[in-house]
């Protein structure tokens, strides 16, 4: 097509560029430029052929109109203005940026001398701008046509959080060793519909997806210098751009149908959106996007040193939520991935730096909060929030407003010292059983609002918390010094691998006691893709930057009778939805339900079958505990009860069965021990059950309807 390179005036309505059907308007908001220029490239992305000065500027939006343009145009932006880091300003024509608002990139990053906006010497240095032109290095904007409208797509599940079951993956480990999936379309966005793996999911139990971050990210330089690359996704350049090579087909319409395949099968997606800080890094950094766009606009700047960088991230620099633009420039990311895309919801990275006021403290009335409570299309969402950054620790853990709710690492970390053996314990254990009502209750709203997890893309996995007792991270370049060093895991005596069978069924066990403690309690849970397989990454706990089969799924591990928990998780997640106590959004209250004969909805068994007393709670020495919950019934005086063993110590314990009104008996529905699968044995109440060293037993009252227990471990003889 020929272009007559003119622009009109086009309008400031919309911010990035967008055919209308007869043209390609642009807006771009820049408070401190004197000049905005929009640069055309050829479709490859490699002859820049125009630069064209937006001719209109309303306020601090910049914007031009070109006829005849369409879908595939590929273009970046020059932006003109002082280069004076101490007033807080990077202009730098001479660097191609990235339009924040752009829905696609061409190209890939390559580092040299020419991305930096600095010369050699230090970029704090008023005449250290850097004149080499750097549009052959930096990837390129491209304009895409608009996506079909919700309207006529696959309705969203709409799935109620108390039935919710979350499964945090990544899009492209997921698939990568999967054989039912195509070779070609392996890695990428479109085989999360492949139906061997839409079928894995329904059968496991899952509802909906969590998607690790799947907008454009960057590789940073120190990674590639080592060979290693940004696997996780962290390290964000285009926020409303699909990354790249997750697409098979180029075009972000992949990444739509996908959702819509996963509504039609009634799983929900959503996204890992980071928006907290982005890959342009410290004042060393390169100058890719908002750096050059309007440095001081963006980003939080050091009071009396705007040549520094606030960097509460940890990543370098840390993104200004009190500035009006970059609010906006949220809100457009939230509404494409949710109006367009069509995802179900998101969860925020590092969501207390997306909620600071000025002066740096958390505020639950911050600006992006109330944005996205006044808008109907995403507060009805599932949005999740990670409440702690590298500066604040978990201070705001229960402080987020409606309608956020939040992961919970105080789960996390008591279930698995609870587990590990450690003593004192067991009180920690029950509140989070419970759901949390010292985080959650103090805001009157319910266990739902927070997100039960044991393990998460950052950290150990399963498998690696019950085989090693320190961190592994050689591998990763940093001198085994980055990632945590506070695990909660053990290894049994031996680090890592191990040949001996009694070791490997413990450890079997163990794994199956921490899902079954998670999948019963209160509260919304989420697992770790892979966990059901015993997926390992050899005691790394910071896995990042490794995209190989270290980080990828081993779907290999199926049928092995050590390594596949998925019977056990099945038969957890089937429990959690036929016998609903776990979903109530109700904090236990351990008084008498209305109508039973002395039954309470929560009773804290010793394992002698008494009571748990203050001064059980308070004594360390004691760590086996028994639950029994109680919920109405059918009929309003027979209350349905399930009884859990939780035997967290060295040694197998006995545990005698509660002897409640009118029970005649005892049915397994559900034994982390990897030999004694019971089948439809039953047991008499008031008679005692062997649990052994780190095992989780459940059984259920003759009051219920049986559940079928099904084979959940490897058969006696393994």
């Amino acid at each position: 097509m020929s272009i007559p390179f003119a622009l009109a005036d086009g309008s400031a309505h919309t911010l990035g560029a967008h055919w209308d059907g007869y043209g390609v308007n642009i807006a771009v908001r820049s408070r401190h430029a004197v000049r905005v220029e929009w640069c055309l490239f050829d479709e490859r992305g490699e002859r820049e052929i125009a630069r064209l000065p937006l001719p209109a500027r309303d306020g601090d939006v910049w914007h031009g109109y070109l006829k005849g343009a369409g879908p595939g145009l590929v273009y970046g932006l020059r932006v003109h203005g002082p280069y004076a880091p101490r007033e807080g300003h990077r202009f730098n024509p001479d660097k191609l940026l990235i339009d924040p608002y752009t829905r696609a990139l061409r190209g890939r990053l390559q580092w040299c001398a020419a991305v930096f906006g600095y010369t050699d010497g230090s970029p704090d240095d008023l005449a250290a701008a850097d004149r080499v032109d750097s549009a052959p290095f930096v990837p390129k904007c491209v304009v895409t046509p608009a996506l079909p409208s919700l309207s006529l797509r696959p309705a969203r599940p709409r799935i109620p959080w108390t039935d919710t079951v979350i499964y945090e993956v990544h899009v492209k480990g997921c698939s990568m060793r999967h054989p039912g999936v195509p070779a070609p379309i392996r890695g990428t966005v479109a085989a999360l519909a492949e139906p061997a793996l839409v079928k894995y999911w329904r059968d496991l139990g899952i509802t909906t997806l969590e998607l690790m971050p799947v907008a454009a990210f960057l590789d940073e330089a120190q990674l590639v210098r080592h060979g290693l690359t940004n696997y996780w996704g962290y390290n964000p350049i285009a926020p409303l751009a699909v990354h790249a090579p997750y697409l098979a087909s180029g075009s972000p319409m992949e990444l739509a149908a996908t959702v819509d395949r996963l509504h039609e099968a009634g799983l929900e997606v959503i996204v890992d959106i980071v928006l907290n800080h982005t890959a342009e890094t410290d004042a060393y950094g390169p100058t890719l996007c908002l750096r050059g766009l309007d440095n001081a606009m963006y980003y939080r700047l050091e009071p009396g040193h705007p040549e520094r960088y606030v960097d509460d991230a940890g990543c370098g620099n840390t993104l200004d939520p009190a500035q009006p633009a970059v609010i906006a420039w949220f809100h457009a990311t939230l509404r494409y991935w949710a109006c367009e895309i069509g995802v179900d919801g998101f969860r925020f990275d590092l969501a207390t730096l997306l909620g600071r006021s000025p002066a740096g403290a958390f505020d639950r009335d911050a600006p992006l909060w109330r944005t996205i409570a006044a808008d109907p299309d995403l507060r009805d969402l599932k949005l999740i929030a990670e409440p702690w950054d590298p500066g604040s620790g978990d201070g705001a853990l229960g402080a987020f407003p409606e309608p956020i709710r939040e992961w919970n690492d105080r789960y996390r970390d008591d279930v698995r010292r609870f587990w590990r053996g450690d003593r004192g314990t067991r009180g920690s254990l029950a509140t989070r059983f419970a759901g949390s009502s010292d985080i959650f209750g103090r805001v009157v709203r319910g266990p739902s609002l927070g997100i039960g997890f044991i393990t998460c893309h950052d950290g150990f996995t399963l498998a690696d918390l019950t085989a090693y007792a320190r961190k592994h991270n050689e591998g990763n370049a940093q001198d085994n010094r980055d990632g945590t060093d506070t695990n909660w895991s053990a290894n049994g005596g031996v680090e890592g691998d191990t040949d001996d069978p009694a070791l490997l069924l413990r450890r079997r066990r163990g794994r199956c006691a921490m899902l079954g403690t998670l999948l019963l309690s209160r509260g919304v849970p989420m697992l770790l893709g892979g966990d059901e397989l015993s997926r390992t990454q050899r005691g790394n706990n910071n896995a990042f930057c490794h995209d190989s089969e270290l980080s990828w799924l081993d779907w290999a591990a199926q049928g092995d009778p050590l390594r596949d928990l998925r019977p056990f998780v099945t038969q957890a997640l089937r429990l959690r939805r036929e016998l609903r106590f776990p979903c109530e959004d109700a904090f236990y209250s351990g008084t008498l339900m209305s109508g039973s004969r002395g039954d309470k909805d929560i009773r804290w068994l010793e394992p002698d079958g008494t009571e748990v007393d203050v001064h059980g709670w308070d004594d360390p020495t004691r760590q086996a505990l028994g639950v029994l919950v109680a919920w109405p019934g059918p009929a309003l005086d027979e209350p349905q009860r399930l009884f859990l063993a939780l035997n967290p110590c060295d040694t197998a314990s006995p545990f005698r069965l509660p002897s409640p009104h009118g029970v005649h008996h005892w049915t397994v529905v559900l034994d982390a021990d990897a030999v004694a699968a019971r089948g439809d044995a039953h047991d008499v109440p008031g008679g005692t059950v062997l649990v052994p060293a780190g095992g989780l037993m459940a059984w259920v009252s003759s009051t219920t309807t049986p559940l079928d227990p099904g084979q959940h471990g490897p058969p006696a003889t393994a």
